[in-house]
């Protein structure tokens, strides 16, 4: 069986065998993701992260299937019902889907209809009637009257067998099959406001009349329908044409013209409408919810990508604000390593005295700490925080950056906050947080739940385990493509470390509090609890800056050291020169050194190492200066232009914060001059772009935006 499930994975993702085979058993070995599309390209075929965890959830999603298989052919076997074409037919199934069709005749099921027409002991007669070879099934029907099971009449009977007939054909698996092709291919999704809900579901206005085919809505509109309906505000359906679909349930099932065949014709019709077609339109609305969350889910993990790998400043001191008008803003003075020196409260626009005060303060913290930026939170007041920051004389080169504070609020108030700051109030914390967003977006970030960062719409209405999978997996994936300086890295930073996880996180911290900062790689070994699996996932990942051995601070493996020393000893030199002299680096002949374990991908890995050691590969640090005369919605007017920066990419479009304290959309028609088929194409998180402003309803606080080079406004 596994065989054949290697076969069916290869086939759909268009990989060798041989690739699926050793990506299963470095899994099964308890290789990571990240760890194998780093270290192990030889064996994989130089397969990325993507297309390993399609083979992973591929081989999870087949050994489901096959556990399904198992529990389904043991119960059929129990209740003495399994002959071998109903186990070839439960073997021949290739989904879940298929397989649960097989099953459901057989499935143990609560009393209805047409159990109570068996138990009334009609089923014979459904059978006579199902053959539809009587001449009169109203006369075969009077030999199953009989009052004292509640059968009084023969018409009662011939609706008992009917009963049974259109439990027969909503159970047939070929029908089921047949008819939910069609509800997928012809299926119109369709939206209605509830009775007397117009009010109550305003926000929903777009979908109180609306149709399209169901194998064509895209996911943000599915998701949206679905929630106006679990909220009670709308009313969906999905049925394709009544009629196609009882023409051809009654193609497999009516033989001729006779009497009985009318009967089964009028069973086929109440079947359709009181069981199947319910039955069938929850596996659509299924497949359909499952479609929106695996494109939702995409979306989420790019925006959430992009967010986690935005451009640090750097190990820089620097000054965090969370602004603020009632309680002030509260200011903070952070060392390059983000840890805190100082925090104050100012208010800014209360008093011309208190605007003095404020303006001492702020410039007394910047220049006692020497520090070369300043961050403020995109909150409340962040807009005249920032006007007032740029009325300082600050020293010459301090910037001034506006934060994204999503999720900062929910970070000071969590135990890993007050595990740091113990003696200092939420709104310190938040103000840190703000700060150090600012010196390394990443590794600040990864302390909060990424569904707390706001990076996805929709993000209440997919599948909640799913999510956090799919989130936990990018951030895993982002953590070690940048890797992380073991010595100075908090707990929760080296938790998402290939191999660690938080028992060894907190295990690390604790050995370099004990002992001092790490001086080479394998003093990490002597960590309790860590063994050889979790140092081998994990020491590629591990940085040690100025350590003993000048490639701890690369992302060369300890593994492939005696490769590095090889190729310095051939040279006639030291590590320490092939990694600062490109001309040495080009005399390598790399063939010289490949082997069984070391092929041409991971030395030339090395090579790229070498030449710019545990290089960072986010983006070069940038600002945006938002339009000083732009506050709210109301300062804005149609044809302005102005500049802002991608908070949100979706399938529609991307929304850009403009400095007004509400994001706008470009809709995906308005992102550029040509057609764009997929908004991620062109743009994502972090992007600063230029936009113009097309539309504003204030009312319900919507700005519409366009990219385009001759944008005009509507209206």
């Amino acid at each position: 069986m596994l065989e054949t499930r290697i076969k069916l994975i290869a086939g759909q993702l268009g990989v060798a065998l041989s690739q699926v085979e050793a990506v299963r058993a470095l899994l099964e070995d308890g290789a990571t993701i990240p760890f194998i599309a780093r270290y192990r390209k030889e064996k994989t075929g130089s397969l990325d992260e993507v297309k390993l965890a399609e083979i992973r959830d591929g081989l999870a999603r087949l050994e489901a299937l096959e556990t399904r298989r198992e529990a389904i052919l043991k119960s059929l076997e129990e209740q003495g019902v399994l002959t071998e074409e109903l186990k070839n037919a439960v073997y021949g199934a290739a989904t879940l889907t298929e397989l649960e069709d097989v099953y459901l005749p057989y499935r143990p099921k609560r009393r209805t209809r047409a159990t109570i027409a068996r138990e009334k002991g009609l089923e014979p007669l459904a059978e006579l009637i199902m053959a539809q070879e009587i001449a009169d099934p109203c006369t075969e029907a009077l030999a199953f009257i009989n009052p004292e099971k509640g059968v009084e009449t023969a018409g009662e009977a011939l609706a008992g067998a009917r009963d049974i007939i259109a439990e027969w054909m909503t159970e047939d698996a070929i029908v089921r099959q047949i008819v939910r092709r069609l509800f997928f291919q012809e299926g119109l999704m369709e939206s209605r406001v509830a009775r007397g809900k117009e009010e109550a579901g305003s926000k929903y206005r777009n979908y109180f009349e609306w149709q399209e085919p169901a194998k064509r809505a895209p996911s943000h509109r599915v998701l949206a329908m679905l929630r106006g309906e679990n909220e009670g505000l709308l009313k969906v359906s999905i049925r394709p044409d009544e009629a196609k679909a009882l023409a051809l349930i009654k193609r497999r099932f009516v033989k001729n013209a006779s009497p009985a065949a009318e009967e089964v014709a009028t069973a086929l019709e109440d079947g359709y409408a009181r069981l199947l077609a319910p039955s069938i339109e929850t596996d659509i609305r299924r497949q359909l919810k499952e479609r929106a969350d695996d494109e939702a889910l995409r979306v989420f993990a790019r925006n959430l990508r992009d967010t986690l790998m935005a451009p640090p400043l750097g190990q820089r001191p620097v000054v965090g604000i969370d602004p603020g008008y009632r309680t002030g803003c509260k200011v903070v003075a952070l060392d390059p390593q983000g840890r805190l020196l100082e925090s104050a409260v100012i208010f800014v626009d209360q008093s011309e005295a208190r605007t003095r005060e404020a303006a001492s303060m702020v410039l007394g913290m910047v220049k006692r700490h020497s520090a070369q930026a300043v961050a403020i939170g995109n909150g409340t007041a962040s807009r005249e925080t920032e006007d007032f920051m740029r009325s300082l004389e600050l020293p010459s080169g301090t910037g001034i950056v506006t934060v994204n504070e999503s999720g900062a609020s929910v970070y000071s108030a969590s135990a890993v906050a007050r595990e740091e700051f113990p003696d200092q109030d939420i709104t310190v914390r938040g103000a840190v947080s703000i700060g150090r967003r600012l010196q390394d977006p990443l590794a600040e970030l990864v302390k909060i739940d990424p569904k707390a960062i706001g990076v996805g719409q929709y993000q209440h209405d997919v599948d909640q385990a799913r999510l956090r999978d799919k989130l936990d997996e990018t951030v895993v994936s982002c953590v070690n493509q940048v890797g992380v300086k073991v010595n100075s890295a908090s707990p929760q930073l080296l938790a998402y470390v290939s191999g660690l996880g938080p028992a060894l996180a907190h295990s690390i911290i604790g050995y370099r509090s004990e002992n001092g900062p790490f001086r080479n790689r394998a003093e990490l070994k002597k960590v309790p609890r860590l063994g050889p699996k979790a140092f081998e996932m994990a020491a590629g990942f591990l940085r040690i800056e100025d350590g003993e051995n000048p490639l701890d601070a690369s992302a060369v493996h300890p593994e492939s050291y005696h490769l590095v020393d090889r190729m310095a000893r051939d040279l006639g030199c030291r590590i320490s020169d092939l990694m600062h002299r490109q001309e040495l680096r080009e005399q390598i002949r790399l063939e010289n050194y490949v082997s069984a374990e070391h092929g041409l991908p991971t030395l030339e890995d090395i090579i790229a190492e070498l030449a710019r050691p545990g290089r960072d590969p986010r983006r070069q640090f940038d600002t945006v200066v938002f339009d000083k005369n732009i506050r709210s919605l109301s300062d804005l007017k149609p044809g302005m232009r102005l500049t802002g920066i991608v908070t949100n990419v979706t399938n529609f479009g991307a929304f850009v914060d403009i400095g007004v304290h509400q994001d706008g959309l470009v809709h995906i028609s308005e992102m550029a001059d040509k057609f764009v088929k997929n908004p991620a194409d062109i743009l994502s998180v972090n992007q600063k772009v230029a936009v113009t402003v097309v539309s504003v309803d204030t009312q319900r606080r919507r700005i519409g935006l366009s990219m385009k080079t001759d944008a005009a406004p509507e209206g």
